[in-house]
């Protein structure tokens, strides 16, 4: 009895595994597999200094980066936001970010689980290599689930698009309205509130609970985006995507979209509330069978 409760044991076990693997990647393409990329995915049991690092450059007043604002506790990677204690300095948001140690190309596929910090801030997972003058960048999501203008669309927004630059000349993801004021009208932007009913993400502000997101980086011109396995957008760039890039998360506050982040409120919200989560990262790259 105890032989066949164990046989029963591994044959569910595997089923699930096969399940989640099924639902959680896009199908590779014939006579291809999905292979794992270890130094790039963690089940954050422990911080890896193999594979992550803080960086720490700023983003606009009022952010500040600073390494005691992320790690890794209970199994899950933190990102937290706080109230500096500088009441003089511009800077008084201070919050973190953390880089895979390891860069990546096409074709490759990359999810995450993530619960976001519930104030009016970006709560962001991309990939990036560059900067102003010439980059490649992926914003998988960016997500804010707190906007303090109350922007009733945002909750439920998971805003992507890509950026690739060079010379200073920059071409980005297409607007759905190409005269649009607003900042979240791009054709990878997707309501989660048009998932299936299946789909646990449905309706869900994105603090409410972990919502997996995924990228399919296919080839030099397509994204194809995905929540809890579920395919939400495609975006095709006119340009080639030439640098390997680095994994990041990220939170941060700007005047776009649901606008700034205020010291009054922050200072009255949770530690929960002011934290991002991140469950697990895993990478896939295309190896023959």
């Amino acid at each position: 009895m105890r032989l066949l409760s164990f046989k029963k044991t591994i044959t569910f076990f595997t089923f699930c595994i096969s399940t989640f693997c099924a639902f959680a990647q896009p199908s590779p393409p014939e006579g291809k597999k999905w292979e794992i990329v270890a130094n790039l995915s963690d089940e954050f049991d422990h911080w890896d200094d193999n594979k992550w690092r803080t960086v720490l450059w700023d983003y606009p007043v009022p952010n500040k980066m600073k390494a005691e604002n992320s790690g890794v506790t209970d199994g899950k990677l933190w990102i937290r936001a706080c109230v500096s204690s500088d009441d003089t300095t511009d800077r008084w948001f201070e919050t973190s970010r953390i880089y895979g140690k390891n860069k990546i190309s096409f074709p490759m596929y990359i999810e995450c689980s993530m619960k976001t910090a519930h104030i009016s801030a970006y709560n962001t997972f991309w990939l990036n290599n560059g900067n102003a003058e010439g980059r490649d960048e992926i914003d998988i999501c960016e997500n804010m689930s707190n906007p303090i203008n109350n922007d009733p669309k945002l909750p439920y927004l998971m805003q992507s698009q890509y950026f690739i630059v060079e010379n200073s000349k920059e071409e980005r993801s297409v607007r759905v309205h190409p005269e649009a004021k607003d900042n979240f009208d791009r054709v990878a932007d997707f309501d989660n509130r048009k998932l299936s009913n299946s789909n646990p993400a449905k309706g869900k502000k994105w603090n409410e609970d972990f919502q997996t997101f995924g990228l399919y980086w296919k080839d030099a011109h397509t994204m194809i985006y995905y929540i809890n396995g579920e395919q939400t957008a495609i975006d095709t760039s006119k340009s080639k995507f030439t640098r390997e890039l680095d994994v990041i998360w990220d939170l941060w506050t700007h005047d776009h979209d649901g606008g700034f982040e205020t010291k009054e409120r922050l200072k009255n919200m949770s530690q929960s509330d002011r934290t991002m989560y991140v469950d697990f990262v895993h990478t896939y790259t295309l190896t023959d069978k």
